[in-house]
């Protein structure tokens, strides 16, 4: 379908929107697991003194940022577009990412972490409304999760990168690796992203068709706390804790509790590499499954099915067996997390989508926050294996509760149906 008159030329550039935004994502993935690959690196430096809490104080510091990020940037988005926020925390977290290179001490460090995380923690909602707002009719769960695959090629990466570079080269430049993307993705952003069709719709012409029948409050903070959401926005930042204390907690220390039950360090490293894989496994059959039987109810399946799984990682397996245990874990965990974000995206209108899903992802990041800590203090403990799969599984179960209480139908402006007003223009021949 063709549109007259396009607001954002760049909208013959439609294309460009999903890999842009993947690649984007893909470097938030490197940072969700770069921490865990060179911690035990760190902790044998003799000058930074680390031990499991300190160090876990490191991956407090730059989640703390994530949620401000979070938290700060969705309004951003919903207020100025998704365009230049998108360049504005590719452009930041990618620079600090590189400065984590030269440090020399672990408060420096900790410093340029918390500060890459204001970018990153922007990415994804900034990420996830754009795709959301392009995805075609009836395809915005497959839309989301194959968006969100990046997050975890680029965690996949991330691993396999630190089993063949940190040993030989050094752990510095893993971050020279993670940032060294952005030469590239910036001056193609500025010259190919274009804005959102639905951001565009409703600065031009608030009254019009699907954004006539939406919320229409100037805060789009409000929106989330008005009209019936309330409940609902509660819920979902109760699921988005449960599902990132999941996500880092066991991105941040899986090596770690592997090798507290006996396995060497290789094969600590490749098990955190299969729970990536899972995790992409998982999002490409996720989306499909909630795009069939609705978002409510794939989410709900989904954090249900990571409990078990999660429980049954307590019993030592045997030989190949782990790697399949650990495999079927990050299928349905970290895809249990991603589904949330496509249900967001669904419940609240155009107007407000990207501060409820900056909302849902900063308040979920305190989740990711407690997620290091709590298991860093089971290994100090020396009791992380099993009781820290214990932990998770609990976690997931109170995940799947939380997501019943959602009460909200699809937003009025979501992409249900097309119009002209917000439909991305076909691009040029």
């Amino acid at each position: 379908m063709t549109v007259s008159s396009p607001a954002d030329p760049r909208a013959k550039y439609a294309r460009w929107v999903a890999p842009l935004c993947w690649t984007a994502v893909a470097l938030e993935g490197f940072d969700l697991v770069v921490l865990g690959v060179v911690l035990p690196a760190l902790l044998k430096i003799p000058s930074w003194g680390l031990d499991p809490n300190t160090a876990s104080l490191i991956s407090v510091v730059g989640l703390l940022g994530v949620a401000v990020g979070a938290l700060a940037i969705g309004p951003v988005s919903d207020l100025f577009g998704r365009r230049g926020t998108m360049l504005l925390t590719v452009t930041s977290f990618s620079l600090f990412t590189l400065l984590c290179a030269v440090v020399d001490g672990p408060w420096l460090f900790g410093l340029l972490r918390f500060l890459a995380g204001l970018g990153l923690g922007g990415v994804l909602p900034t990420a996830l409304a754009l795709i959301t707002e392009y995805a075609r009719v009836g395809r915005g769960g497959s839309a989301t999760t194959v968006l969100m695959t990046g997050y975890h090629v680029g965690a996949v990466l991330t691993a396999l990168l630190g089993i063949l570079v940190v040993e030989q080269f050094g752990w510095q430049w893993m971050f020279v690796i993670g940032a060294a993307p952005a030469v590239i993705l910036v001056p193609l952003m500025v010259k190919f992203l274009p804005e959102s069709s639905a951001f565009l719709a409703a600065r031009r012409n608030p009254a019009s068709s699907r954004v006539a029948r939406a919320p229409r409050d100037r805060n789009p903070v409000a929106v989330l706390f008005r009209h019936g959401y309330t409940r609902a926005t509660i819920a979902f930042w109760v699921t988005s804790f449960m599902g990132l204390l999941l996500v880092y907690g066991l991105n941040t220390w899986l090596p770690q509790i592997m090798r507290e039950a006996g396995y060497e360090l290789g094969a600590a490293l490749a098990l955190l590499l299969v729970l990536n894989v899972g995790a992409v496994i998982g999002l490409l059959i996720g989306g499909r499954v909630a795009d069939r039987i609705g978002y409510r109810r794939s989410t709900i399946t989904w954090f249900t099915v990571a409990a078990v799984f999660l429980a049954l990682l307590s019993i030592k397996l045997p030989g190949f067996s782990v790697y399949v245990g650990v495999l079927l874990a990050g299928i349905f965990t970290f895809s249990a997390q991603v589904l949330v974000y496509v249900y967001v995206a669904r419940v609240y209108p155009a107007s407000a989508r990207g501060t409820a899903l900056g909302a849902a992802s900063g308040i979920g990041r305190f989740g990711a926050i407690s997620g290091p800590l709590v298991t860093g203090f089971l290994l100090t403990a020396g009791i992380a294996y099993p009781w820290g799969f214990y932990l998770f599984a609990v976690v997931a179960a109170i995940g799947a509760v939380a997501i019943t209480l959602v009460n909200r139908d699809p937003a009025p402006d979501a992409p249900l149906e097309t119009v002209a007003d917000e439909t991305p223009a076909a691009p040029a021949e």
